[in-house]
């Protein structure tokens, strides 16, 4: 008796579907449940690549790199303006594991704006904060705040140099009264002078001088 022989069996059909829906590598566009949008790339059914996020109950958007469906790598996260209606950029820079981290620049309401070095969402590292009164500290961070060697400019062009911990001043510093033409040099311990030497520092350029120079020891 001649052998006969049986087609294989034909792959299910749900097989074939799910290799489709397995987003791999190339671009697609994916709206969630909730109105949120995703355009661009994947990999294992994750966002990993070049992509755009649209969060549409802030209005918020995020375009720059993915990896394994968080934002990482380099990247630009913005927010709709209620009044103009337009996107304004409130960080540019590096991410990882969702999170700031690296250099970036973050600008924040009424004027102030951030660029420095970042670790897991905070300021810290190296940065210079600008501020909207004209103030400008530049040094180191830590947690988000000014901590171990840092000056700060005030809008009057006087300054402090020294020691910060927490935000404050802290430490051995150096505050110039380029305005009086005065120099303190002391210690501050939680943003107060607790001891130290003033003298006269460029007394003769000085716009506004002390009426009695600061006699000498």
């Amino acid at each position: 008796m001649p052998l006969v022989r049986f087609p294989a069996p034909a792959e299910p059909l749900w097989h074939e579907w799910d290799r489709k829906a397995q987003k791999s590598g190339l671009r697609h566009t994916v709206y969630a449940v909730n109105g949120d949008q995703y355009t661009g790339e994947w990999r294992d059914n994750l966002k990993h690549g070049k992509g755009t996020q649209l969060w549409k109950r802030t209005g918020a958007i995020y375009k720059g790199d993915w990896k394994f469906g968080k934002r990482d790598g380099y990247g630009s996260y913005s927010i709709l303006d209620p009044v103009t209606k337009e996107y304004k950029k409130v960080y540019t820079g590096w991410w990882k594991n969702d999170k700031k981290c690296g250099y970036g620049t973050t600008f924040y309401p009424g004027g102030d704006y951030y660029e420095g070095e970042w670790s897991g969402g905070q300021r810290s590292g190296w940065g210079r904060m600008y501020y909207g009164d004209g103030s400008i500290y530049e040094g180191q961070w830590l947690q988000d705040r000014p901590w171990g060697q840092g000056m700060l400019r005030l809008p009057n062009e006087n300054r402090y140099e020294g020691g910060w911990k927490e935000g404050k001043k802290h430490g051995p510093g150096k505050f110039f009264y380029l305005d009086t033409g005065q120099l303190f040099e002391g210690v501050w311990a939680a943003d107060i002078p607790k001891y130290g030497t003033m003298i006269d520092f460029g007394r003769d350029e000085a716009p506004t001088p002390t009426q009695y120079p600061i006699p000498k020891v």
